[in-house]
């Protein structure tokens, strides 16, 4: 419970200043996103949680401070204002003074409306970064393999060269094509995830093959941990993957509520904290290690999620479903991972 006390803090005092802000309706939504915001989010402690056990105590520190602060203001206030004073070319004081008339989402000109008209966009750069992300992993080598026909026929098609960047490119075609209302948005927004994850991944290798994670790194147990130029790059890396998972979370809130001050407070406050808690808990307690499918399951998870923000361009999906499907997968794959044990 030490890795959870600081989020039962936070959820505490959230819930506080939702009420002062808004009374008793306020807490009841600001329950409702933190909620939703948790059950899409295991994925995503996963992830982050492989990352993190690369990294020094003071590089951990900084992605529960630092890390937080971006997850909260950044893309829970920040990005929505930026969409909608880039979308509708105004500028972002317009922009807030606009988010807090709380108007319907649904009415033409509304903060709520205008993020959603832009959603197109946000769900092809997001779904193109985390398809990027799930095909690299099942791409590469791995000891074991938990869906065993459909794993070996991604392996073999990562033996082609570039292999995830074509296929997120074959998908992003067609979907601009034969979904999207605007192709050519949707298409340089999906081109532009793809160069995100290639940047971002790329630096990381490179920096690893001219010896900078071995010059930087110290020896911390049995383990090796990053500090310096090396964590930085990793501390980026988790904060875009964290920034793509939220897209849907911060769209799809605008369905419950308007009122950018409760989102902020439920997705961010309260859902981003205890996402950060669940990565430590994962990383202290060596889950990843101890469950050998449960990382195979979140990126299944993760390869769902980008399917259904690109769906999402033409179709309306609630967050309900991508939150069941993915907390269903990763139950799945700790069922698997306690039965392979057992059996070892």
């Amino acid at each position: 419970m030490k890795n959870f006390r600081g989020s039962f803090i936070v959820t505490l005092l959230a819930l506080i200043i939702a009420f002062l802000y808004g009374g008793w309706d306020a807490v009841f939504i600001t329950t409702i996103l933190a909620i939703l915001e948790i059950s899409l989010s295991f994925d995503n402690a996963i992830v982050n949680a492989r990352i993190l056990e690369q990294m020094s105590p003071a590089w951990r520190k900084i992605f529960l401070t630092v890390g937080i602060l971006i997850a909260v203001v950044g893309m829970r206030l920040i990005f929505p204002l930026a969409v909608v004073s880039i979308s509708a070319q105004m500028n972002p004081i317009k922009a807030l003074e606009l988010a807090l008339q709380k108007g319907n989402p649904e009415q033409a000109g509304t903060y709520g409306y205008i993020l959603h008209q832009a959603h197109p966009s946000i769900a092809a750069f997001g779904g193109m970064f985390l398809l990027m992300l799930a095909l690299t992993f099942f791409f590469d080598e791995r000891a074991h393999h938990w869906l065993k026909l459909p794993e070996s026929i991604l392996k073999k098609l990562g033996k082609l060269p570039l292999a995830s960047a074509l296929i997120s490119l074959i998908l992003l075609l067609f979907t601009s094509e034969i979904f999207a209302e605007n192709p050519h948005t949707v298409l340089f927004s999906g081109i532009l995830g793809i160069i995100t994850f290639l940047l971002v991944d790329g630096l990381g290798k490179l920096m690893s093959e001219r010896g900078a994670l071995a010059e930087n790194s110290q020896s911390l147990g049995k383990s090796l941990v990053v500090t310096g130029r090396a964590a930085f790059v990793l501390f980026l890396y988790l904060e875009v993957i964290d920034a793509s998972f939220s897209f849907d979370g911060v769209i799809g809130a605008f369905a419950i509520t308007a009122d950018p001050i409760i989102i902020m407070l439920g997705l961010g406050l309260v859902g981003a904290m205890f996402v950060r808690s669940l990565t430590i808990f994962f990383v202290q307690k060596g889950i990843l290690d101890e469950l050998v499918y449960i990382e195979h399951g979140a990126h299944w998870a993760i390869l769902t999620l980008a399917l259904l923000l690109l769906a999402s361009i033409h179709f309306e999906i609630n967050d309900v479903v991508t939150g069941v499907l993915g907390g269903l997968i990763i139950i799945l794959s700790f069922i698997s991972s306690v039965i392979y044990n057992r059996r070892k």
